[in-house]
Order: structure tokens, then C-alpha cells, then sequence
């Protein structure tokens, strides 16, 4: 019986392979786990097509993620935060505030995607590494202000 692998078996194949099992493994095992479905002509014509429409959603995916680094990289975001008496900043910026502020300028970044190497503490410009998907990252530059 021939099966196509809609997940990962080990010892077998990988997602999208055609393997040849003996019929009860392929039955009661493979199919009957989820591991895989029989593999007839139309199964895999739907395949294919799976195939292609994730392709084009990822294409999307990643052009979406290219033009929003261009935008990071193009700007620079100003974040006004309260200062104390000694010009040290009152808390540090986090990364849930660099987030709101991209998410500002229509960039779709989440708080656990932005990075920072250091605490920001002072007045100053910094830089912070945002993970935009696909292994995409920009650098976006911060420029903290004094809260007026």
C-alpha cells in the first residue's frame, strides 16, 4: 500500500513523501494515527495544491516582513520616558514600549520579538534587534527622551 506522510515518522520518511508499507502498518498505524493517508491520485493533487498555497502564503509572508524592516531600518523611534533628578531614567524602557512604538508606524512586531543587548537607563539612541520571521531581523534605532 503506498501512503503519503502528512507528519514526520521516524525510520520511515519525512512530511510529503510517498512511502510503500505493508498494508496493517498503513492502516491501523499510519492512517489510523494521522501519521499519513492513503495515497490516491486525488490525495495527492490536494497535496500539491496544499503545497502551492502555503508556498504563496510564505512569499506574502516574507515580503511583508522585508518591507517592514525596511521601515525599521529607515527610522528612527522616539520614546519619551520620565527622568529622575540625577538624568537617569525612572524604570528602563522595556520591550513592551519599543513594541507600541513600532506597532505605531503599522509594524507588526509583539514584545517577545524585540531584543535588546543592554538596559536602557539613560537618555540616549540605542539600537534593538527585531525578529520580524522567515530569520529576518532589522535593527531598529530608539532614541530615548526626556518626558516632558
Amino acid at each position: 500500500m503506498k501512503v503519503l506522510l502528512i507528519k514526520d515518522v521516524k525510520g520511515l520518511g519525512k512530511v510529503g513523501e510517498v512511502k510503500e508499507v505493508k498494508d496493517g502498518y498503513g492502516k491501523n498505524f499510519l492512517i489510523g494515527k494521522g501519521h499519513a493517508r492513503h495515497a490516491t491520485t486525488e490525495v495527492l493533487e490536494q497535496w500539491e495544491q496544499g503545497m502551492l498555497i502555503r508556498a504563496q502564503n510564505e512569499a506574502k509572508d516574507v515580503k511583508i516582513a522585508n518591507d517592514s524592516k525596511e521601515k525599521i531600518e529607515s527610522s528612527v523611534f522616539t520614546i519619551a520616558h520620565k527622568v529622575g533628578a540625577n538624568g537617569h531614567l525612572i524604570g528602563t524602557v522595556t520591550n513592551k514600549e519599543i513594541a507600541l512604538e513600532l506597532n505605531k508606524f503599522d509594524i507588526a512586531v509583539d514584545k517577545k520579538q524585540v531584543h535588546l543587548n543592554t538596559k536602557i537607563k539613560t537618555i540616549g539612541i540605542y539600537e534593538a534587534d527585531c525578529k520580524l520571521g522567515h530569520g529576518i531581523h532589522a535593527t531598529a534605532k530608539i532614541d530615548v527622551i526626556a518626558e516632558v
